[in-house]
């Protein structure tokens, strides 16, 4: 099918449109966490009046799909969302709907047309790539650095259960940031089953999270996603 192209869903027979909305979640949408953030988006799409299509079944859910979960106290210039609607409707329209509907701390950059049959989002993301800014960066860091560059394993324990960190870091550098300040530039896996979380990597570090800022910059997605 040509990528845009408006078709039946199957079994609900509503025609729709699937959007794909890349939007940043800035320092006021902070701690708002990942469910939060999905309920939030379907009262957006309620006070634009745009035609959100739902599930079908007893209980009918909004058709949003978010790419990625963004833990709690990240922000990013990069998440990825897409919405079904009921009906076509030209995305300048829907911009300009959106736009005055949003909360403080959502920012949309970009709106398109996708293919209806294209994967979910989730299944396609590989890596997210961060900038953490060290607001108190250890006198030992080169060092930490280097050890778990070169560790061939690092074991940690999550949700009671043992894994190895170390695969799911792809790539980890030393920068500067904002106001020159000492950070980090960080690319972790984040396929199903194995996702790095940049929490645990500053742990690792013994730097706690509180004093640093974790900002996602991208989201590195395989195969034919729009």
């Amino acid at each position: 099918m040509p990528r845009g192209k408006i078709s039946k869903s199957k079994g609900s027979g509503l025609t729709t449109m699937r959007l794909r909305i890349i939007f940043s979640k800035t320092e006021a949408m902070r701690y708002t966490g990942h469910l939060d953030l999905h309920k939030t988006w379907e009262r957006t799409f309620r006070r634009a009046r745009l035609p959100l299509a739902y599930s079908q079944g007893f209980h009918p859910q909004p058709r949003l799909n978010l790419a990625c979960a963004l833990p709690l106290g990240f922000t990013s210039e990069c998440e990825v969302l897409d919405a079904w609607l009921e009906q076509e409707i030209p995305v300048e329209e829907v911009k300009n709907a959106l736009d005055p509907s949003l909360p403080p701390g959502i920012i949309v950059s970009k709106i398109s047309i996708v293919d209806q049959h294209l994967p979910a989002l989730q299944t396609q993301v590989l890596s997210a790539d961060y900038v953490i800014t060290l607001l108190q960066p250890p006198a030992d860091l080169i060092e930490q650095i280097e050890r778990l560059v070169s560790a061939n394993s690092i074991q940690r324990i999550r949700r009671n259960k043992p894994y190895d960190l170390r695969p799911l870091i792809e790539d980890l550098q030393i920068i500067s940031t904002v106001n020159d300040q000492p950070g980090l530039a960080l690319r972790m896996s984040a396929r199903e089953a194995a996702t790095g979380r940049p929490e645990e990597l500053l742990s690792e570090l013994g730097i706690p999270f509180e004093t640093t800022r974790v900002h996602r910059v991208r989201l590195n997605f395989g195969g034919d996603n729009g």
